[in-house]
């Protein structure tokens, strides 16, 4: 190409050579992204109350008096009185034991009395009539002697055969099984007609007008309790409300009555009784539920179950300063409280922490504090 020619052609180029990177400066500047804003947390500051906290515990419930029936002789059983599941009152027919040997037994044993009686009055009258001719010297000493000797037998084999036929009654006594006291029937495992030995279990009949709640407590939970009780005697710490296995709460508050005395070696627990009436029967031996205790701690320091999270098993919340920085601090929980922890040490009243949406924050972050009352928050999760 012609020298004079190339030399335009730079002159044209050069303004939009010129023109373009000015372009593509002015899209650098439009592309550089702006700061972005701090996000706005709710925050709250924590405080001191007094606060009622509760302890559950697994409770095994049984009625204050559940006895086995058995059968004290051998027979066969010849009548059922009464159904599984019903209400007897004390004295009240159970079952009939075939009585018709023991009736036999008792007979002979009135009549072998009735003999020994009868030979007891005739040792008494030959008594009298020795004693007489002893008197007058008709004989001598000694068969009085004699016939005193044989009075006395005759009066023992009286008390033997006393003894006998008391025996007698009372094993035709025990062919009527009656109901110890007033409760519920059990099941009946034998039916009308089984042959039956001494000691056979008949049923088991349960007293369940009141109910035990059996239940462990550790060592340091019942050093709590204790001292709590020695402490504030006054007060009704021994009061017990019951969880039933559905969820619900029994609507009779127990009392704790008593302690074991000693630990479970195994366990490292201790075991309490509760005791709470049961006017309707809804309780039943052997059903379950959990024992709930209360204790009110003054001055506890709620902490929002939402403000917290775990690193490595130990507990974690943020802490913000005046200028929205955020800091990891740990404490250690005395307990859960519904949706809350009550703080044993690491926290105090008066510290502002940020109450939602900590899994999005790192160490150090800045945010923009929405501040919540506690006051707010504990009235929420009632």
């Amino acid at each position: 190409m012609p020298a004079p020619v190339l030399k335009s052609l730079r002159w044209l180029l050069l303004p939009l050579a010129s023109a373009a990177l000015a372009g593509c400066g002015a899209n650098s500047q439009a592309e550089t992204p702006k700061a972005e804003a701090p996000p706005a947390l709710p925050t709250t500051q924590l405080t001191a109350r007094d606060t009622i906290l509760t302890h559950d515990y697994v409770a095994d419930i049984q009625a204050v008096q559940n006895v086995e029936i058995r059968a004290r002789l051998e027979g066969f059983l010849e009548q059922i009185y009464v159904d599984e599941g019903q209400a007897v009152r004390k004295g009240q027919p159970l079952f009939r034991i075939n009585d018709t040997e023991y009736k036999s037994r008792l007979s002979r044993a009135q009549a072998e009395l009735s003999s020994a009686q009868a030979a007891a009055r005739v040792a008494r009258l030959e008594l009298e009539r020795v004693q007489l001719l002893t008197s007058k010297d008709i004989i001598s000493k000694t068969e009085l002697e004699v016939a005193r000797a044989k009075y006395h037998a005759a009066q023992a084999d009286i008390q033997q055969a006393r003894s006998t036929a008391a025996n007698a009654a009372l094993h035709l006594s025990y062919t009527l099984v009656r109901a110890p006291f007033d409760g519920v029937m059990n099941r009946i495992p034998l039916k009308k007609g089984s042959v039956i030995e001494d000691g056979t279990l008949l049923t088991t009949v349960s007293n369940i007008n009141e109910v035990f709640a059996y239940f462990n407590v550790s060592e340091a939970e019942y050093l709590a309790y204790a001292k709590k009780a020695g402490r504030d005697s006054a007060r009704a710490t021994n009061v017990a409300h019951l969880l039933l296995a559905d969820g619900s709460t029994y609507s009779v508050k127990g009392k704790v009555e008593t302690v074991e005395s000693q630990f479970q070696a195994g366990t490292g627990s201790i075991a309490f009784r509760a005791r709470f009436d049961n006017p309707q029967g809804l309780l039943r031996h052997g059903a379950s539920g959990k024992v709930r205790l209360s204790s009110t701690v003054e001055d506890a320091v709620l902490v929002p179950q939402k403000s917290v999270f775990e690193i490595q098993d130990k507990n974690y919340v943020f802490m913000v300063d005046k200028q929205g920085r955020v800091k990891q601090h740990a404490f250690q929980p005395q307990t859960r409280l519904s949706d809350f922890y009550v703080v044993k040490t690491g926290l105090k009243s008066g510290d502002n922490i940020v109450y939602e949406g900590v899994q999005d924050l790192r160490d150090g972050a800045t945010i923009r504090p929405q501040p919540v009352a506690m006051n707010e928050l504990i009235e929420e999760a009632r």
